[in-house]
């Protein structure tokens, strides 16, 4: 399966490995070389049985936004199938995050919850997330009444996409010229262009300075940033792309991971209020 099927996130292979099928709702068959007759025996009934249930189970994960777990760094080096895993509510415990002023923000910046966004540029699933649950929040109430807001920070998987930190940088380079979120819609409006060429091209699309935006994006000037909120995502826990995590005034994190549906993020909301 193609690293484009399923809702889910991208596993991050920097640090660790953290592939284990049997823990996300994929069990394989193994055959033990048992010669069968033709006749339909018990034992091939159940067996059958077996398939086609695992089958359809597979199937409903697929129509209902299971994770989709990548497995690249396990055969061949470019994925040797992925593995769904059935949506998980929110974790809690106690994150540390750390927000400055240079973290873009969407929504009001007084809101008693955070929504903290580790994303990948050129991750599928954070481009689900982005015109899924992203989108949703933008029309929540949460978000017209100023109770939550979202903070953007990268978590690029250069491993697997290597277009995702010149990505990462060229939107802190816009975020420079105040204009992190048109770059961001842009960005992941044009997802498989994100060569160094194509990014400047759609600086001068989105009307940024292109002299200010090359020379920070040829300088490498936003490199640290990215390579800071990278380290906050692994700290925090995060194994994969997207990785979200909420926060309240008084400090207490709820955790939801992979392109899931905006309502369990609501369900994080609610934990947090």
């Amino acid at each position: 399966m193609s690293e484009e099927h399923g809702h889910g996130h991208h596993e991050h292979h920097g640090h660790e490995h953290h592939k284990h099928d049997e823990d996300h709702g994929h069990h394989k068959h193994h055959s033990h070389g048992k010669d069968e007759t033709v006749t339909f025996k018990k034992e091939t009934l159940w067996k059958a049985g077996t398939f086609i249930f695992a089958a359809l189970f597979v199937i409903t994960l697929l129509m209902n936004g299971g994770i989709d777990f990548d497995s690249i760094g396990r055969g061949s080096g470019n994925g040797g199938g992925n593995a769904p895993a059935p949506t998980v509510p929110p974790t809690t415990g106690n994150i540390k995050i750390t927000l400055d002023d240079s973290d873009p923000i969407l929504g009001d910046n007084g809101a008693d919850i955070t929504i903290v966004e580790f994303s990948d540029f050129q991750c599928p699933f954070c481009q689900r997330a982005a015109d899924g649950a992203v989108a949703e929040f933008k029309q929540s109430d949460y978000f017209k009444k100023g109770d939550v807001k979202l903070t953007f920070k990268h978590f690029p998987l250069s491993s697997i996409h290597p277009q995702a930190q010149k990505a990462a940088e060229a939107s802190e380079c816009a975020n420079r010229q105040d204009k992190f979120w048109e770059m961001h819609d842009i960005i992941f409006a044009n997802q498989r262009t994100l060569d160094v060429v194509s990014l400047k091209s759609y600086a001068g699309q989105i009307g940024l300075d292109t002299g200010k935006f090359n020379k920070c994006l040829d300088g490498n000037e936003a490199a640290d940033k990215v390579a800071s909120d990278l380290k906050q995502a692994t700290d925090a826990g995060g194994r994969g792309t997207p990785y979200f995590v909420l926060i309240n005034k008084d400090g207490d994190t709820a955790a939801v991971s992979g392109a899931q549906p905006w309502v369990n993020f609501e369900a994080a909301i609610k934990s947090l209020q």
